[in-house]
């Protein structure tokens, strides 16, 4: 194609759909200058894509069109259509309204005197403009190629952007599996733009995402790979296993990975290896990249799957000793409850307080004190005489007064701690059998004077021992238990939370929700 202006005739455009294309929009009042850029265009190549481009005619359609397609990457603009200005309000239009400033803008006008160059250059937030006289088909390619090396440098710069944000959000609260996901996320989406805009990633771990628990399995296995974060297609993909999510040659690549302990990379994915000290290992799959990344490029994932794998190994070890602890005192929790109560007594106590706690509005560093703590609340059985707890008569006076000491027993075993959860325990141990109307004991307290986890402990007590099945006697029905409870609201229990027990009591009772967590 020779270097001079195209006029063509107006035809009909063949509707070409492209896998990944830069998406340019022409706005101009004359169906001619559409035929003649896309003619000058059709062969356009760059970074593996071609043009897609969207015409129209006027402001208003260009509104509509800018307001949805936000991934825009060129428009060429004409000045004047039904109006003198109307190129120059869309542009004020792209930056101010629409708040686009990745677009990139070139006006083009066929009447450079009612808008002079150096004005329209000063006034509004453009970035080329042009006679349509001086456009021939090499300076337009020229100016487009550019215009797209300009958009795809700003929109690498806001996605590093966005990634390090992510990043710098979840470094604030590392420790915490959710916090953990923001930080792979960020760190993925990051890496995705450095290796030039990968439309697909997923994070892939033998610690499962969201409730399930960690896998100790130390086998390089694919069936033990589970998707912890994906972005693009496997956005959706948490908790998936490996086989289900990818297929083919795609998890082949993984298995060769995995066995191998290396990075296998092909034309449109790599799957990277993630060294682990304390699992099977992991795996980042990254599929969409451009047709062949660099050695530094591929030096770079490198990097970023050792320490990825370091931030995510110091995690499950912090979640594996935060585990450990819980469990202890679940266990000396049960060895203070006899064997009256069948085993799940505590396990159902903790999830009704979690449930009780969250309707209530404690955030998720309340709700792990709370349960955490709730196991504690009877340890002072442990300094009780058991001739009292399990005697099989009628108590004495004297049996019902010892009894009742293992409240300030429970009490005196954990005060003076500074560990927040140990001062917790300690005070839900001595006010669980606090009653709302100062009936109670050890000290009388009332209403609101009780702590509110010792008043949720106490209701969720309740409930479980009433819903209970023992040697002695039948497990009461969920109707008669929360009879019994409303009858005794707003004298042995907080009448909020007998309330929220009624609202919550299908979660309560549901077997498939995780009894702890």
């Amino acid at each position: 194609m020779n270097d001079e202006l195209l006029f063509a005739d107006d035809h009909e455009d063949e509707s070409v759909e492209y896998q990944g294309t830069w998406k340019i929009l022409i706005v101009d009042d004359e169906p001619e200058i559409h035929a003649v850029t896309k003619l000058a265009l059709s062969d356009f190549e760059f970074q593996n894509r071609n043009l897609e481009f969207i015409s129209v005619f006027n402001g208003e359609q260009a509104r509509e069109v800018l307001l949805k397609e936000r991934d825009i990457a060129v428009v060429l603009l004409d000045v004047v259509m039904e109006t003198d200005d109307a190129g120059l309000r869309i542009a004020d239009f792209i930056r101010n309204e629409a708040n686009n400033h990745f677009i990139r803008i070139i006006l083009r006008t066929g009447q450079p005197g009612q808008a002079p160059e150096r004005d329209v250059i000063i006034n509004y937030d453009i970035n080329d403009y042009k006679s349509k006289t001086e456009l021939t088909a090499q300076k337009l390619f020229t100016v487009v190629i550019a215009a797209l090396r300009s958009y795809r440098d700003i929109v690498a710069i806001d996605e590093n952007r966005i990634g390090l944000e992510k990043i710098i959000s979840a470094s604030a609260n590392l420790f915490q599996t959710h916090s953990l996901e923001n930080f792979i996320q960020g760190i993925v989406q990051q890496l995705s733009s450095l290796l030039g805009g990968s439309r697909n990633a997923a994070y892939l771990t033998c610690a499962v995402a969201g409730p399930h628990p960690i896998a100790n399995n130390q086998k390089h296995s694919l069936e033990n790979l589970f998707v912890f974060t994906g972005q693009g297609e496997y956005q959706q993909a948490a908790g998936k296993a490996l086989p289900a999510v990818l297929s083919g040659e795609h998890l082949e690549a993984c298995r060769v990975a995995l066995i191998d302990k290396t990075l296998v990379y092909a034309d449109e994915y790599l799957v990277a290896y993630c060294d682990s000290n304390t699992s099977c290992g992991s795996l980042l799959y990254l599929s969409g990249l451009p047709k062949r990344l660099t050695d530094g490029q591929k030096t770079l994932v490198e990097m970023f799957s050792k320490n990825v794998q370091i931030a995510f190994d110091n995690i499950m070890l912090t979640k594996d000793i935060e585990d450990t602890q819980r469990e202890v005192i679940e266990r000396l929790s049960q060895s203070t409850e006899g064997n009256e109560i069948n085993e799940h007594y505590i396990f159902r106590t903790v999830k009704a307080c979690r449930i009780l706690g969250k309707a209530l509005g404690l955030d998720d560093i309340q709700l792990n004190l709370l349960t955490s703590a709730a196991p504690l609340h009877n340890v002072g059985n442990l300094c009780s005489p058991t001739r009292a707890l399990y005697k099989q008569d009628s108590l004495s006076p004297e049996d019902v007064q010892l009894i009742e000491r293992h409240t300030e027993f429970g009490y005196q075993l954990l005060k003076g701690s500074n560990r927040p959860l140990i001062k917790v325990a300690a005070i839900i141990a001595k006010e669980h059998h606090e009653y709302w109307n100062g009936q109670g004991y050890p000290d009388g307290l009332q209403g609101e004077n009780i702590h509110l986890y010792s008043r949720i402990v106490a209701v969720a007590v309740a409930y479980t021992i009433l819903r209970s099945e023992t040697a002695e006697n039948q497990a009461w029905s969920v109707q008669k238990t929360l009879e019994h409870m409303q009858a005794r609201s707003a004298s042995q229990f907080d009448p909020n939370i007998v309330a929220m027990l009624t609202d919550n009591i299908g979660k309560i009772e549901d077997d498939t929700l995780d009894w702890v967590r």
